[in-house]
């Protein structure tokens, strides 16, 4: 006891026990908190000098060798390779043109390439979202009361633009909101993280993993239903119906008058 008194008193006590103090912080610490590894750190420098070399060739034209940008594509500094992926993926990179929006279309790489530029992407230029695994948006095993939540979630945040059957619909200056009736549901996730050009970016603090899932779900069951017959009128509901309504009655009601107003001049 007397030991660890004069101790206790000696100058270098304090500044030792703040570093006893920090060491077990930093120990509690990397037991608590979850083991992460990106996507960057799990590819092959083999994975990523074949990302590079796509790069060079297909992409540095538009987004600059080191990815800065140029006049005729952004910087894709900090983008991280869930961008990456979503734009090769559903075939909107490269463009063949500048256009108002990059539409979808089959896309000419394999997925060993498109993962190959995204480890480039992610190790070279660092920052963003990486690609999500399965269990970020896969919906199976729904109940039906997280695919009704789904479809509320959707209302609110999706269906201004994309239509309440995710159809799609027009934006202002030539832009459109896309038809989500044939997107993966991988892609469908990594845009509402990364929010390609019009949309909006749905970080996890405004919607969960789980409320994800739970968008993609609904939209599952929604496209997967059978059509009832008659015309689908891009599912708008009663304001498709009251359009046409009013077209096909009024418009019959006004052949009818101009087929009556002949008979009757007609007559006289």
């Amino acid at each position: 006891m007397r030991f660890l008194t004069r101790r206790r008193r000696s100058k270098a006590a304090k500044p030792l026990a703040i570093l006893m103090a920090l060491f077990a912080m930093g120990l509690l610490y990397s037991v608590a908190s979850p083991a992460t590894q990106s996507s960057a750190e799990t590819a092959s420098p083999e994975q990523i000098a074949r990302g590079k070399a796509i790069f060079e060739q297909t992409c540095s034209s538009c987004h600059g060798l080191n990815g800065e940008g140029t006049s005729e594509g952004p910087t894709l500094i900090g983008v991280g390779s869930m961008a990456v992926d979503f734009q090769m993926g559903t075939g909107r990179m490269p463009m063949a043109r500048p256009e108002a929006q990059a539409p979808a279309k089959p896309t000419d790489y394999s997925a060993e390439e498109i993962a190959a530029v995204a480890a480039y992407v992610q190790a070279e230029f660092g920052g963003g979202p990486q690609v999500p695994t399965s269990d970020q948006y896969s919906a199976d095993g729904m109940t039906s009361e997280k695919l009704a939540r789904g479809g509320e979630l959707f209302k609110t945040n999706c269906s201004a633009c994309h239509n309440i059957e995710g159809t799609g619909g027009a934006l202002p200056n030539g832009k459109y909101a896309p038809s989500l009736e044939k997107t993966s549901d991988k892609h469908i996730y990594e845009a509402m993280r990364t929010g390609p050009q019009q949309m909006p970016v749905f970080a996890k603090g405004t919607l969960t993993d789980e409320d994800t899932r739970e968008i993609i779900g609904y939209l599952q069951t929604l496209h997967a239903q059978p059509e009832q017959g008659g015309l689908h009128l891009g599912g708008l509901g009663p304001v498709g119906e009251g359009f046409w309504a009013w077209v096909l009655g009024v418009g019959g009601l006004s052949l009818v008058a101009v087929w009556l107003a002949k008979k009757g001049a007609r007559a006289r």
